[in-house]
């Protein structure tokens, strides 16, 4: 194969033996080419803005700039550039981060040789590759109901902060510094929102599902 057609890899890890041991595996394999190393997502951004990679392969838990925030500007920057999220984390926060800042595969770090590689010649295709553990819980994110309260405001949430601490409208209107009529309106469309009759129900669901600070 000929350089022209090697596919330029880009490392992001802020673990300097993980960015050496990619970089190794790299080598083995003639169609790959390392053309970088980066050690937190805001030097990635840096250097994508130069080369522009064929594929990223992206810690997600990094200082500095995290891999869901540096996948985001990646793509942004270089829209023909695809990421790969490679992290040791198995949390389902991370998998919807990263997927919903553009990253087109997820991987864990105990991937095999073969895996990694096909991954990386998928991704040059705009294939994805999932680990079975992060697509079952994308599949399971998508198809729970959305939490309780997700379609709340800001200032809808400021109002039923201040109902978790016990105040009424009038008091809640003067700590916002606004009208009793505009409380009361925040405080209907809490409870519609939330789908209960009074505000201790609104209350008690907001303390259930951490719904305020």
């Amino acid at each position: 194969m000929s350089d022209k057609a090697r596919i330029r890899v880009l490392i992001v890890d802020d673990h300097e033996m993980v960015r050496s041991g990619l970089a190794a595996f790299l080598m083995i394999f003639s169609d790959l080419e390392l053309i970088g190393e980066a050690s937190n997502g805001a030097e990635a951004v840096q250097f994508c803005e130069a080369t522009c990679p064929d594929v990223v392969l992206c810690d997600l838990l990094m200082p500095v700039m995290d891999g869901a925030a540096a996948t985001r500007a990646i793509r942004k920057i270089c829209p023909e550039t695809q990421v790969i999220a490679l992290t040791s984390f198995k949390e389902e926060d991370l998998v919807q981060k990263a997927m919903q800042a553009g990253a087109l595969s997820y991987l864990y770090k105990n991937v095999s040789a073969d895996e990694l590689v096909n991954a990386i010649r998928a991704a040059v295709h705009g294939t994805p590759t999932m680990a079975p553990e992060a697509l079952q819980m994308l599949i399971r994110a998508n198809t729970q109901p959305p939490k309780p309260g997700h379609d709340l405001t800001n200032r809808e949430r400021e109002v039923l902060a201040l109902m978790v601490e016990g105040l009424n409208n009038p008091d809640i209107a003067e700590r916002l510094i606004v009208s009793r009529s505009t409380v009361k309106v925040h405080v209907s469309n809490i409870l519609s929102k939330l789908s209960v009759a009074s505000r201790t129900e609104a209350v008690a669901l907001a303390v259930h599902f951490g719904l305020v600070d």
